[in-house]
């Protein structure tokens, strides 16, 4: 994975998980706490999570094979889609039914000193996690919002382990209120109020992730910035006159697919447009490094083929369809 991945981010999430983890699991046995229990397994989630974006990472390294020619790039937004139904399931429904449980059915919170004092040490192991993906997200996120970063972002690893880090310490926050609740009114329903409310946040964090991953799973285009930027360098001003139509694909966080069909002059020979074609191939990679896989198809420059290219909709330089009412439309089949 490269460093744009936040393999550091990873491990320090996953390091801080399995810690608090065990932790929080031994304090529930001492105070039979639901939220403790909640927040154990929830811990436990997370560091399978990490788990799954270090395995994608490693996966997306595989080379490129006959039967997957265009590499192995988007395992890492596989396993990051896996990581929201794990959190999803393992985490936020287990948490709502163990909230809903033991709203029902109340008990007092024994050993308290047990519950408080981990959920202060999760705390600060989670402030040092959330940290350190603040840190190695900084390296890449430039002046864009956090939102922004997260909804745009094309790795999948920084933005995942960052809701994550951001959902584990309001949920321990919320830990931390129902058990303080729970023993200074001698009434469990608030253990039970804190760990449903864990439940619903982590279901809400969740949510989050599936649709920014299924974008990427779907394929996004290149950044406006990278599309600019790949549109002046194709350009050449003498042999290349313009751009017809593009497309670009990520085919993985650090792989972009390129393809356009350029315009010509019509009394160009075979020689002079193979020559052009090549020149603008190396100044689109100068220009956009990730951009790996690049086809450029000559051509006459045609309006109509033009604006075709501006519609995703359409096929870009396909005949115009057919009028309705012109002869020959399938309307008038069989008439």
């Amino acid at each position: 994975m490269s460093a744009s991945g936040g393999t550091k981010a990873i491990v320090a999430a996953l390091v801080a998980n399995l810690s608090i983890a065990v932790a929080k699991f031994v304090a529930f046995l001492f105070s039979g706490s639901s939220s403790m229990l909640a927040e154990s397994v929830h811990s436990l989630a997370d560091s399978g999570n990490q788990g799954l974006l270090l395995l994608g990472g490693k996966k997306a390294k595989r080379e490129a094979t006959p039967q997957h020619p265009f590499g192995y790039g988007r395992e890492r937004y596989i396993y990051a889609f896996l990581v929201s139904i794990v959190l999803f399931s393992v985490g936020g429904m287990f948490a709502v039914y163990e909230g809903y449980e033991k709203i029902k059915h109340p008990h007092e919170i024994t050993a308290w000193y047990w519950p408080v004092g981990v959920l202060v040490f999760a705390i600060i192991a989670e402030i040092f996690s959330f940290r350190t993906a603040i840190k190695e997200s900084n390296l890449t996120r430039g002046d864009r919002s956090w939102t922004e970063f997260v909804r745009r972002s094309k790795a999948p690893e920084l933005p995942v382990v960052l809701l994550e880090d951001l959902g584990a310490l309001v949920g321990l926050v919320l830990a931390l209120g129902g058990v303080s609740l729970a023993l200074a009114t001698g009434n469990g329903v608030w253990d039970g109020i804190g760990t449903l409310c864990i439940g619903i946040l982590l279901i809400v964090i969740a949510i989050i992730l599936a649709a920014e991953t299924k974008s990427l799973l779907l394929g996004e285009s290149a950044g406006l910035e990278e599309v600019e930027k790949i549109k002046a360098a194709v350009v050449d001003g003498d042999t290349v006159t313009g751009i017809i139509h593009m497309r670009t694909l990520h085919l993985g966080p650090e792989e972009l697919l390129v393809a356009a069909k350029i315009a010509v002059q019509h009394d160009d020979t075979a020689v002079e447009i193979a020559n052009a074609i090549n020149a603008a191939e190396n100044r689109i990679r100068e220009a956009v490094p990730i951009a790996r896989v690049i086809y450029l198809e000559p051509d006459i420059f045609n309006a109509d083929a033009a604006e075709a290219g501006t519609n995703p909709g359409k096929t870009p330089g396909a005949p115009a369809p057919q009028d309705p009412g012109a002869p020959g439309d399938l309307k008038d089949l069989g008439h």
